[in-house]
């Protein structure tokens, strides 16, 4: 498992990405797994870094462990609890103006991933996320 700890500033999304893509290409993922994950990962870490602390900065710790069935990101944080899949998924059936705003990128990444689990423990928010092979 590789890990990466950085300040939760949206400005570190690039080394953020760049640590995730490099053990995507090692592993020889496929182009449309890693376009898939990495929508995934700016997802989550945006929104850590702009609701996890705020109005303060504090760090996100995200980590990568690729297995010969899968590839599993995690993201862990110790700003305000929050729990992104507590909340329902939003009606796309409606228009966009029709809809309440927030809880669109969570939704992808609930549908673009195989498995997506929140849990708070020890004073930590962890989100992990699966994509099979």
């Amino acid at each position: 498992m590789k890990k990466l700890e950085i300040k939760a500033l949206t400005e570190n999304l690039s080394e953020v990405l760049a640590f995730i893509d490099k053990e995507l290409e090692a592993a020889d993922c496929s182009m449309k797994t890693q376009m898939q994950i990495d929508i995934a990962v700016e997802e989550i870490f945006v929104n850590i870094a702009n609701y996890a602390y705020s109005p303060e900065v504090g760090t996100a710790v995200i980590t990568i462990d690729v297995t010969d069935d899968a590839f599993v990101i995690g993201f862990s944080d110790c700003g305000i609890p929050y729990d992104p899949l507590a909340k329902p998924d939003p009606d796309i059936t409606l228009s966009a103006e029709e809809r309440s705003i927030g809880g669109l990128g969570i939704y992808m990444v609930k549908k673009s991933m195989d498995d997506v689990i929140y849990e708070y423990r020890d004073g930590q928010n962890i989100l992990t996320f699966k994509k099979d092979r």
